[in-house]
């Protein structure tokens, strides 16, 4: 037996048609109306799931990769199972995407200990974590729409400020 042989590894990515015609995603309602088209409506109110949206440069989505199923209350999100699908596919920007089978569009505290932490990996990696949806069959939630404003309490008034949300 050889110790020193080593296996080799060869990276590659062939995209397939124009990249100016595929989609681009600004906002999270592009996100959602890509996600949903795509989602298996037979398991979007019955079992959670993951999927990544993977960008170019210029937000126009290189793919969409189906990261977990899980059960009725959760699924597992694996930053390097992330960030590897993003690396082979030459992103340089994703979107996390799960559903809530319950419907309830609020993220849980695991939801964004999660999105914090894809969005601190995604700086080492020079791969922007853009927004974490939470889909299910009634809309979804963005997490950088909702959560870039806080309230600010001035007197008796409030007025709401542009906050970073991550």
């Amino acid at each position: 037996m050889d110790f020193y042989q080593v296996a080799e590894i060869e990276i590659s990515y062939k995209h397939q048609g124009d990249i100016n015609i595929r989609p681009k995603v600004i906002k999270g309602l592009d996100a959602y109306n890509i996600l949903i088209n795509q989602w298996d409506a037979n398991k979007l109110d019955l079992l959670e799931q993951s999927k990544i949206i993977l960008l170019n440069r210029a937000n126009r989505v290189l793919g969409i990769c189906n990261l977990s199923t899980g059960g009725i209350a959760g699924t597992v999100v694996d930053p390097r199972l992330v960030f590897v699908t993003a690396l082979k596919a030459n992103a340089s920007a994703i979107i996390l995407a799960h559903n809530h089978p319950s419907g309830n569009l609020l993220p849980s505290a695991a939801d964004k200990q999660i999105t914090h932490r894809l969005k601190d990996a995604g700086k080492l990696l020079e791969i922007e974590l853009l927004d974490s949806l939470i889909i299910t069959s009634g809309g979804y939630y963005s997490i950088v729409e909702e959560m870039a404003y806080h309230k600010i309490r001035r007197g008796n008034s409030f007025s709401l400020e542009v906050q970073p949300p991550f």
